[in-house]
């Protein structure tokens, strides 16, 4: 791990800051360096029946729009599939709310109501958006039909649904609760005999997948890492899912679900950047099991219909054998790679700021390229543009084009330019310079 790499583990947490720093941080970086590295990555067998499917989505913040769509899409995918038909649960996994209010929960569970089959199982949880409202448990108890931590048994299977009690800050849970998660856990899978036990709650354990080193809680750690072999699922970040850092495998299997209202992102490992196309977020996380211990896991965008990624676990109680490793998953990515007959050209939009446009790198087959490492210079060699854009990986619209808004005053119309680009990956393998010439339109 390079060092760059591990500062990026290392930048803080949101929360629990001296535990991560005493004991959570060095025992963190010790699971996620180890593993090794293997040929190929785990294909779906033809024999793979499913014996329950189960839905989940994270960080809707009002957008039931959104909402609605998902769980419409998740019928439509799956009422006539040849396999195993039908939707057996779906979980919210928080933040459905703005800042906690009643009437937050009274519209979400009014999509839901509309939308959800009473034949379907339907759990939600509580996000720390609907912390911020210290009457939390009573709206939760007048708008939903379970408890706020519960286990819910479907075909066998063990889902353990965490909320939580909030704690001195709407970023921490109280030791009570977190007993109870450990407590619940424990009991389920003394029980499971094989079968996966999966696990969901609204933040990331610390230092496990893609933007948790930012938006987590490392309290989860100390639990989870008792408990070899859960398949835990989780938001908050609102990183993108179709990032392959959000599956990691340690001594459990830990997947962020990316949202269903704004994505977020980091740049140079800096969070809280939004760049075009943020807020074109609607992702679902499919999960599919049988008795042997197999899990499938497949991520969709339901705005353009699109599977973006599908992981297959052979055994999750074998975990020496987990592919999906920091370790493994690095070691698969290749540097991005630029076309020779890549172009670039730059364009004043209607609002009259300058775009920088070129022909996109192509990553690695199941990869992304995060971001790209930009400079102009003009014909003198003066530098007149040099930063780090964010590439638009997260929206699915058949657009093979980075493009960049660089400003209104930065090119001059009718002169030539040499744009030199880097292409990175999410594991930070950096292609080949591209440098070639454009005239600004």
């Amino acid at each position: 791990m390079s060092f760059n790499e591990l500062k990026q583990w290392i930048i803080g947490s949101v929360t629990g800051v001296l535990i991560v720093l005493t004991a959570v941080l060095p025992a963190q970086l010790f699971l996620i360096m180890k593993g090794s590295v293997t040929d190929t990555f785990p294909k779906v067998p033809a024999d793979f029946v499913p014996e329950v499917r189960a839905v989940a989505f994270t960080d809707s913040h009002n957008r039931n729009d959104n909402v609605a769509l998902a769980v419409d899409t998740a019928y439509e995918l799956f009422d006539k599939d040849k396999t195993y038909p039908g939707v057996d649960a779906f979980f919210g996994l928080g933040d459905f709310s703005s800042v906690g209010g009643e009437g937050d929960y009274a519209n979400y569970a009014k999509t839901l109501d509309e939308h959800v089959r009473d034949d379907t199982v339907l759990i939600n949880i509580h996000g720390n958006h609907e912390f911020k409202d210290a009457n939390y448990k009573e709206y939760f108890a007048k708008y939903f039909k379970h408890d706020p931590d519960t286990v819910t048994e479907i075909n066998g299977f063990s889902f353990v649904a965490f909320s939580g009690e909030r704690s001195t800050t709407e970023w921490t849970f109280t030791p009570k609760s977190l007993t109870w998660l450990d407590k619940s856990i424990t009991e389920a899978q003394s029980k499971a005999n094989g079968k996966p036990v999966f696990v969901f709650q609204h933040p990331h354990a610390w230092g496990t997948v893609y933007g948790s080193t930012y938006w987590s809680d490392p309290q989860l750690n100390v639990i989870f890492n008792k408990h070899a072999g859960i398949v835990d699922f989780s938001g908050h970040s609102h990183f993108p899912m179709n990032d392959p850092r959000s599956i990691i495998q340690t001594t459990y299997t830990a997947v962020g679900c990316g949202a269903m209202a704004t994505f977020e992102l980091d740049k140079n490992g800096i969070p809280g950047q939004h760049p075009d196309g943020y807020d074109r977020a609607a992702q679902i996380c499919i999960i599919e099991a049988d008795s042997d211990g197999s899990v499938r896991i497949r991520g969709y965008d339901v705005l353009s219909n699109t599977y973006f990624c599908d992981y297959y676990i052979d055994d999750v109680n074998d975990t020496g054998s987990y592919a999906y490793t920091y370790k493994n998953l690095k070691a698969h990515d290749k540097a991005p790679v630029f076309d020779k007959n890549t172009t670039a050209t730059a364009y004043k939009n209607d609002g009259g700021e300058w775009v920088l446009s070129f022909t996109e790198a192509k990553a690695a087959d199941g990869y992304i390229v995060h971001d790209y490492k930009v400079t102009v210079t003009d014909e003198k060699g003066k530098t007149v543009v040099s930063d780090t854009f964010i590439d638009d990986y997260y929206v699915f619209d058949g657009d093979n084009t980075a493009d960049f808004r660089i400003g209104s005053d930065t090119l001059e119309s009718g002169k030539t330019y040499t744009l030199k680009a880097v292409a990175q990956s999410a594991y930070q393998k950096k292609s080949d310079a591209l440098k070639i010439e454009f005239t600004a339109q």
